[in-house]
């Protein structure tokens, strides 16, 4: 449960801000006191309980602010950086900014970052970073650049883990974004870049981020709306090397899609985030909490005078700019518990119980980052410090999972399962992730509407399962009509029996282009299929055989005369592909999967002819592809051999020829596949007349320690 208190006015002037809005607002060394930083010329430090300024500094005219004014919390200083270059220091006693300590830097500044427990630090533009006591000793050291020219720095955070302090900053280049993630306790910096999910055609908006003891959690809203999370681990497996995480999604539409004004999120404690932003296109803008563990709306707040998208949070306060005022909405939230998401908790919040601060360092009791200088820690971080220290990393975190799936919403279990397959694999690995399967199959069982599907997919992923493991998956694949899943099943089980491939063979013949539309698939052994055979080089190779055989040529008189009707279609047929490439990279699953043709036929006699009919003609054409090149392989990443395309073109006529034959659409089809049986025979009937030829040249061969320094031989071959 959480609740939103009266709001009230921090400054009753509208302040010099731009039309960006605020640069920044900063907790101070006291608790009560922050830094407000516009985007003009102007700090001023705010007393919040007494809504009054403190203080005021001022750049002078023709100077411009760029990053926000921060505190140094070990010396009582205040930072700022203005015109990208040039970084100040003062504190409570100094009226003119311009008399204080001046430093020019070398490289464009693009944050100061600062933060209990350790020294500021300053993050340039290209990515580096410099502690503030090490650039203030040389202000005009080189700055080396750490990310591409074309990248930009979007957004950026300072926390303790650990102990110890650590800054994430996110680039973006043509619409790609990545993670850095500088620890500063081993001087490491790792990169990761962050794929795109099912927001593939949005574009982030906004940040923000949580830690626990292996993941840094980032959270991004992205213009569709939805919130996505991506879980960075602390400690790479391969610090040196570009790393890939997923996003994937955790709230969805939370605001409007394509909002015009700006949205921002903020993380609460581990189960609560607030959102800023219209929840409507035609709708006002709103604050919003969201309990992320039940997927569930808590309490909304109307802003009628609208936003800059801009939001903080320090301890048990929002500020955001309504209007043009700053104002401050103080919040509650509970411990997390399915009552309190559905909004029918008994009694209000317990008077002890606070929200976590978002720099919470959970490894020890005194919070290290801002809004945790409270003397006794809350009952939530209480809790989880009993829990984990109560859990053993391998066996507890698997029965702790296999109890998660049994009662919580898809999507925690989906976040549970990432943390859980992050750990270090053990020897019984693979039965544990057959136990989870079972696990989540048995609720989909009992649980019509309950399907984990990316989970089962992430499971499938990790390569250790097979069709004897848990039988029931592909049943249920099957019966949902999930091709992606059951092409990676195919692609990843070895033991699949023949009745479940033809099962998975008939819907991928039958589902429409339609549908295969918004559906993801592997295309990895798809190559261009569109482009299949150009004219220019058909042209040029008319007279050339490929492998003996020439789909232009005729070899066989007898076929021409009794098939001379259309001898221009089967040309046609050669050019294109039958059938859409998504649905060919299903089928591609399929002929390369495991069978044993004794129980493979019988199932094969139960597919409709025209499928059996389009199969053929697309098992023919890959032939032709084939043919195009001296290797006799297919383009692309693990597509079917010339082997399988063969045994599965005879499994198909041994088991439906005499429907096949009758039906008129596959006659060009048929007289195709004759002529080329007929051209494979006359090759194999060339290749046995010279294989006595063969013969004697390897006699020859054998004889030659006999033969003198120089000699002049003539070989007749007949």
């Amino acid at each position: 449960m959480a609740a939103l208190e009266e709001e009230f006015t921090l400054s009753a002037v509208p302040l010099g801000a731009g039309p960006g809005g605020l640069l920044g607002v900063e907790q101070s060394n006291k608790t009560d006191q922050f830094l407000v930083t516009d985007s003009g010329r102007t700090v001023i430090l705010y007393k919040v309980s007494d809504q009054k300024p403190l203080g005021s500094w001022s750049v002078k005219q023709g100077q411009i602010i760029t990053c926000p004014a921060v505190c140094n919390f070990q010396t009582g200083e205040y930072i700022v950086v203005h015109d990208n270059k040039v970084l100040r220091l003062w504190n409570n006693e100094d009226v003119n900014l311009d008399k204080v300590f001046k430093a020019t830097l070398s490289a464009e500044v693009y944050r100061v970052h600062s933060i209990q427990g350790t020294e500021p630090v300053v993050l340039f533009k290209e990515g580096a970073v410099r502690g503030l006591e090490a650039l203030l000793a040389e202000p005009q050291q080189k700055i080396e650049s750490v990310i591409s020219a074309e990248e930009v720095i979007k957004w950026t955070k300072f926390f303790m883990v650990f102990r110890h302090p650590v800054l994430i900053f996110i680039t973006e280049k043509h619409g790609n974004y990545s993670a850095y993630v500088q620890m500063f306790n081993s001087h490491i910096l790792s990169k990761y870049t962050l794929l795109l999910g099912q927001e593939e055609k949005s574009v982030v908006q906004s940040f923000t981020t949580s830690v626990d003891r292996k993941f840094i959690s980032l959270m991004s809203l992205s213009s569709d709306g939805c919130i996505y999370e991506t879980l960075i681990p602390i400690h790479p497996s391969d610090p040196d090397k570009n790393q890939r995480v997923v996003r994937s999604l955790l709230l969805k539409t939370v605001v409007a899609g394509n909002a015009r004004n700006g949205v921002a999120l903020t993380i609460l404690d581990q189960d609560h985030i607030a959102v800023l932003g219209p929840p409507l296109p035609a709708s006002k803008e709103c604050l919003s909490i969201w309990n992320t563990k039940f997927q569930t709306l808590q309490i909304s707040k109307e802003l009628p005078q609208g936003t800059s998208g801009q939001l903080w949070y320090y301890g048990e306060n929002l500020f955001m700019l309504h209007g043009k005022f700053l104002t401050v909405i103080p919040y509650k939230c509970e411990v997390s518990s399915l009552a309190g998401a559905l909004g029918k908790l008994k009694h209000s919040q317990d008077p002890g119980t606070h929200a976590v601060s978002h720099f919470v360092n959970w490894e020890i009791s005194q919070g290290c980052g801002l809004g945790s200088q409270n003397s006794e820690p809350s009952k939530r971080t209480l809790r989880r410090r009993k829990i984990e220290a109560s859990v053993q990393p391998e066996v507890q975190a698997s029965k702790q999972l296999l109890s998660t799936i049994k009662k919580d919403s898809e999507k925690h279990i989906e976040v549970e399962l990432r943390k859980f397959l992050a750990i270090k694999r053990t020897p019984d690995f693979h039965t544990v992730i057959g136990d989870i399967v079972i696990g989540l199959l048995g609720r989909c069982k009992t649980e019509p509407s309950f399907y984990p599907r990316n989970s089962l997919m992430q499971l499938i992923q990790t390569h250790v399962l097979s069709y004897s493991l848990c039988p029931g998956l592909m049943e249920v694949a099957l019966e949902k009509m999930d091709v992606q899943m059951l092409q990676l099943c195919l692609q990843q089980f070895p033991d699949i029996p023949e009745a479940v491939t033809c099962a998975c063979l008939k819907i991928f013949l039958s589902i429409g282009d339609d549908s295969l539309q918004e559906i993801e698939v592997n295309m990895e052994s798809v190559s261009d299929y569109s482009d299949a055979v150009q004219d220019e080089q058909m042209e040029e190779q008319t007279e050339i055989l490929q492998n003996g055989f020439n789909p232009e040529d005729d070899n066989c008189d007898n076929c021409d005369k009794e098939f001379n009707e259309k001898p221009q279609d089967t040309g046609e047929e050669t050019t294109s592909c039958p059938i859409k490439p998504k649905k060919a990279a299903l089928l591609n699953a399929v002929l390369r999967s495991a069978y044993s043709e004794a129980f493979l036929l019988p199932h094969l006699k139960d597919i409709p002819a025209q499928h059996i009919t389009l199969f053929l003609q697309y098992l023919y054409f890959l032939y032709l592809k084939c043919s195009e090149n001296a290797t006799m392989t297919l383009p692309g990443t693990q597509p079917p051999t010339l082997n399988q395309i063969m045994d599965w073109i005879c499994l198909l006529l041994d088991a439906n020829f005499t429907v096949v034959v009758m039906i008129p659409e596959a006659k060009r089809l048929l007289l195709s596949l004759y002529k080329f049986v007929k051209s494979q025979i006359c090759i194999c009937s060339e290749l046995n007349k010279i294989e006595v030829s063969f013969r004697e040249l390897q006699k020859l061969n054998q004889e030659k320690n006999n033969r003198d320094l120089y000699s002049i031989e003539v070989l007749e071959l007949f």
